[in-house]
């Protein structure tokens, strides 16, 4: 009984950590637009109602200033930013029949995209 008790958990305290991560880390969609600059790439993904952005650096490793921002136009924009090793986002925005701009920073590089993605 206590084995059993000791496995689950060791199993609750893995699952949240790997599986969350995993399961967050893309767009849904197809994919829109990838711009690169020289730390990373900024990545647009686009479905019928949504658009979807995230930051990627080139060389995931160390802890760093990563940030990824996506605006619609008239909208509020959606954020995030924190020390991360390979990414940040995704954030998603409604975005029927409106262009958005997008943000994207890994360990200081930043690039913008203006507004695209225009239907």
């Amino acid at each position: 009984m206590l084995a059993v008790c000791l496995a689950a958990g060791a199993l609750t305290v893995a699952a949240p950590g790997t599986g969350q991560a995993d399961a967050a880390s893309v767009c849904t969609g197809r994919p829109a637009k990838t711009v690169a600059f020289a730390t990373g790439e900024l990545r647009l993904y686009r479905t019928r109602h949504y658009a979807c952005a995230i930051a990627v650096a080139k060389a995931p490793g160390a802890r760093r200033y990563m940030s990824v921002q996506l605006q619609p136009r008239g909208g509020r924009a959606a954020v995030d930013e924190g020390r991360f090793t390979r990414q940040a986002g995704p954030v998603t925005v409604h975005a029927l029949n409106r262009c958005v701009r997008a943000t994207g920073n890994v360990g200081g590089a930043t690039v913008s995209t203006g507004w695209i993605l225009c239907r």
